[in-house]
């Protein structure tokens, strides 16, 4: 019989932890609590179950990316396989994640804004005092009401 593959949201509970295979193959494990919930009628208001505990491992890339990647606290959505029931918790063998956007933003390395960006911006450059009319110098040249008006500083 296969594995029985599931999707479960939760809540990152404590630490990842990574460590490596002989083989130099990364493994990293966290805990997840999935708080189901429940339209109360009488209330008129959604109420939390008992939460379930998840012990997630995965392997690979995803194990580094996740140990990177995941904090106490932030909300996951993950794909995995159901591979024991054991000591009040499910134990999952994780094929995939990712951070929940629905409580925040997430950004990923070709989203972040360029190092240009983030630079602060330069003070505008101090205002030059005006200049006397300048004569017209040919066609494309601003009229003379234009400099009136200008060195009048438009009041």
């Amino acid at each position: 019989m296969a594995p029985s593959v599931t999707h479960v949201t939760g809540t990152v509970a404590g630490d990842v932890e990574v460590r490596f295979t002989q083989d130099g193959i990364a493994v990293c494990r966290f805990r997840l609590t999935q708080t189901p919930t429940q339209w109360d009628a009488s209330a008129q208001k959604w109420r939390d179950l008992d939460p379930i505990p998840y012990i997630c491992t995965a392997w690979r890339d995803l194990a580094s990316n996740a140990a990177e990647s995941l904090v106490d606290g932030v909300n996951i959505l993950v794909k995995g396989r159901i591979t024991e029931i054991r000591d009040n918790s499910i134990y999952l063998s994780v094929d995939d994640l990712g951070i929940s956007l629905r409580r925040r933003i997430a950004y990923t390395e070709t989203s972040l804004p360029s190092p240009i960006a983030a630079r602060p911006i330069a003070a505008p450059p101090a205002p030059q005092p005006a200049a006397a009319s300048r004569p017209a110098t040919g066609p494309g040249s601003p009229p003379a009401w234009w400099e009136q008006k200008r060195a009048a500083n438009w009041s």
